[in-house]
């Protein structure tokens, strides 16, 4: 649930106002649970308060039940981080998803087979969620773990995603996004944005050359479901200085799409 400020504004203006089955004081919850990055471990009320919106006395209602309940503390009082128990969120959410658990030993398995570091993405509102991860050593600067995310438009994964979207859908992501040039490779126009996703659509799979950070390229292909629904995307990452954009496409691509051809057996 991203931004959900733009949802649930502050004050008499909420859109879900009279909707008695909406929950604004979970859903403000969720968004100040949200607000911790790992960027930003520690964060005061007002720094909370300025990053979502929500006006201070509502955020400090959150933080009070969210101690209570074992998810935040603080240890000087007022500014506030993240505690373990907060890892049972996401950990039912992999625990009741076959697609993360039953893949995890495919991925394992060609990660080793490649020596690099292998991922499974779903696309989360504009983001791509990371379900699944082997790692064979660290190859980006960004720490990314199982429940990372990442914007779905500058990553192979999220290309790949987003090239199997309906038409209407796709429009309407590609009208709202904001593009952040991360390198000098990175694609900086919605339209030649809309050209790649083209590109991926009638190709199968999606190459990222140094567009996300410098030194690193991936390489991702659809994960779908029996009835042809692409549900995931599978990608590995490399160093650029090590493997090649051809060697990505002519050794590792085949190796990946079988690994896909072996997962998608799965997701029944």
């Amino acid at each position: 649930m991203k931004q959900l400020r733009e949802e649930l504004p502050a004050g008499d203006g909420d859109p879900f106002k009279g909707d008695p089955n909406f929950m604004a004081s979970l859903a403000r919850g969720l968004e100040v649970i949200q607000a911790f990055t790992p960027q930003r471990r520690l964060l005061s009320i007002s720094q909370i308060s300025q990053k979502t919106g929500i006006p201070r006395a509502a955020v400090r209602r959150c933080l009070y039940t969210l101690g209570k309940l074992g998810f935040v503390y603080a240890e000087d009082g007022k500014n506030f981080q993240l505690r373990p128990r907060i890892l049972s969120l996401g950990h039912a959410y992999l625990a009741s998803t076959p697609l993360a658990k039953s893949t995890q030993p495919v991925l394992k398995q060609l990660s080793q087979r490649l020596n690099e570091s292998c991922s499974i993405a779903t696309l989360d509102g504009d983001d791509i969620l990371y379900i699944a991860r082997a790692s064979s050593s660290r190859i980006m600067t960004i720490d990314l773990d199982i429940g990372s995310r990442l914007p779905a438009w500058s990553t192979s994964m999220g290309r790949v995603l987003l090239g199997a979207l309906p038409d209407e859908q796709l429009t309407d992501f590609l009208g709202r996004i904001t593009m952040i040039r991360y390198t000098p490779q990175t694609v900086d126009s919605v339209s030649k944005l809309r050209e790649e996703l083209k590109r991926v659509r009638l190709q199968g799979y999606a190459l990222n050359d140094q567009e996300l950070e410098m030194g690193l390229r991936s390489i991702a292909v659809p994960l779908a479901n029996p009835q042809g629904k692409v549900v995931a995307a599978l990608n590995v990452g490399v160093h650029a200085g090590q493997v090649s954009a051809d060697e990505l496409r002519s050794r590792i691509l085949p190796i990946l799409q079988e690994a896909a051809r072996e997962i998608s057996l799965l997701l029944v």
